[in-house]
């Protein structure tokens, strides 16, 4: 006999075992909480899920390392705090933003989704040490919160089976334990250099922009990356078909237009009409004339020259050919391969006070074994999002010798000014506590 089709009811169950077996198959504690935000959006249908241990954001829907600075993660944090200093966070329910302050409303507005459920995790002694911050545009029913409360639980068991135990306590008699103290103190105030780690990359020292110079699509490029150029070298060809037909259609109009004007200059000896039109006809000829020679510089712009010679820097041809572009959009770069400077994106997070002329260190991915020096000499005040989508500081730093080639990546080690070990090593849980309490 033919098995029965499953039901949407056997579906559904089918599916929440798999994510109770997908949570306690995980082997480490990053796995499991990437599992806890992704694994169940088939099943309910929210746009993201954070998860939050300890107050602080662990995992995010889709999003492979969370970013502490990122504004989402903020306002989570904050919300969750807002709303276990009110009401708790011990019970499994929906959340709403009524309680919560004016700027945490108006980020859940820009930020989530309206309706958002709330799914703790509890020890053994039921006491909350985390929780799911799951937002989605429809309501929550009440079977999917029942189904939550029980995945609830199914993954707190999970998260606590990979928990490390505290460490054992060290039990040293109290003198030894004192002059242990007093001479970690004394070492956490030697005086030490700061520094920190930055991605970093080889760009051009006063390159020319080559920009598209009209609204259209790119047809060819006709170099390559980092090769050289000569001034006058043809670089990029734009379609110029519809320009082509655009440049003749006004050629045949000024045509028209001087036939007009030639004609009615004819007759305005007999004819006091023409005569009167001539004038009118005359300034038609040179709109026209305008137009064409409008369209036969546009024409003459689909094909873009090098004004200098260098080497044509971008990162691929295929990215550009055949797609439209804007006027003014950067297409590439012409650079003097012997004139380059180093390009630093400093985090937010790892941020520490430099001045210009600071020390710079340069270790390219290719060859890490070699240093190469430089000064620094330009920061950014205000902090831009990278392609990465994290927030950084611009630093410019320029070679103290012969630069690498251009569009080499690698690692700058920065300098900064002396401080003692203590600041050096907890300079970054000094800022989140001084985040946190506010001084």
């Amino acid at each position: 006999m033919n098995a029965p089709m499953p039901g949407l009811a056997e579906r559904v169950f089918a599916q929440f075992l798999a994510l109770e077996q997908q949570a306690r198959a995980a082997d480490t504690l990053d796995r499991l909480a990437y599992s806890l935000v992704n694994d169940a959006q088939p099943l309910f249908g929210y746009r993201h899920a954070a998860l939050l241990i300890a107050g602080k954001v662990r995992a995010l829907t889709g999003v492979s390392v969370v970013e502490p600075n990122a504004p989402f993660v903020a306002f989570v944090e904050h919300a969750c705090a807002q709303v276990a200093a009110q009401d708790g966070l011990a019970e499994a329910r929906v959340v709403s933003p009524d309680g919560l302050a004016a700027q945490e409303r108006e980020d859940w507005r820009t930020l989530s989704a309206p309706q958002v459920f709330w799914l703790p995790l509890k020890d053994r002694r039921k006491a909350v040490f985390g929780g799911l911050w799951m937002a989605r545009e429809q309501p929550w029913s009440e079977a999917e919160q029942a189904l939550l409360r029980q995945l609830g639980e199914a993954y707190a068991h999970a998260w606590l089976a990979l928990q490390p135990r505290k460490p054992w306590r060290l039990r040293w008699p109290r003198k030894r334990l004192a002059l242990l103290g007093l001479g970690a103190l004394l070492v956490l105030l030697l005086p030490v250099r700061q520094s920190v780690l930055a991605p970093a990359e080889v760009v051009p020292l006063g390159g020319r922009l080559v920009a598209a110079p009209l609204d259209g699509v790119v047809a060819e490029f006709l170099v390559k990356p980092n090769q050289p150029v000569k001034a006058g070298d043809l670089l990029v060809r734009f379609d110029a078909t519809a320009l082509k037909a655009q440049a003749d259609v006004a050629e045949r109009a000024l045509g028209v237009a001087e036939a007009e004007l030639k004609a009615s200059s004819q007759r305005a000896f007999s004819d006091a009409e023409s005569s009167a039109r001539i004038d009118l006809l005359a300034a038609r000829v040179e709109q026209k004339r305008a137009e064409r020679d409008y369209a036969l510089d546009l024409l003459a712009r689909t094909d873009v020259r090098a004004e200098r010679d260098g080497i044509a820097v971008f990162a691929d041809a295929e990215r550009w050919t055949g797609k439209p572009v804007r006027t003014g959009e950067q297409l590439l770069k012409l650079a003097d391969p012997t004139q380059a400077e180093l390009r630093v994106e400093l985090p937010v997070g790892d941020a520490i006070a430099l001045e210009p002329g600071a020390e710079v260190a340069l270790f390219l991915d290719s060859d890490p074994l070699h240093r190469y020096r430089a000064t620094l000499q330009r920061a950014a005040y205000e902090a831009q999002p990278t392609p990465a989508g994290k927030l950084a500081y611009r630093l410019d730093a320029g070679f103290e010798e012969t630069p690498p080639r251009i569009g080499l990546r690698g690692t700058a080690k920065l300098f900064g000014q002396r401080a003692p070990l203590a600041v050096y090593l907890l300079r970054r849980p000094l800022a989140a506590l001084r985040q946190s309490v506010g001084f």
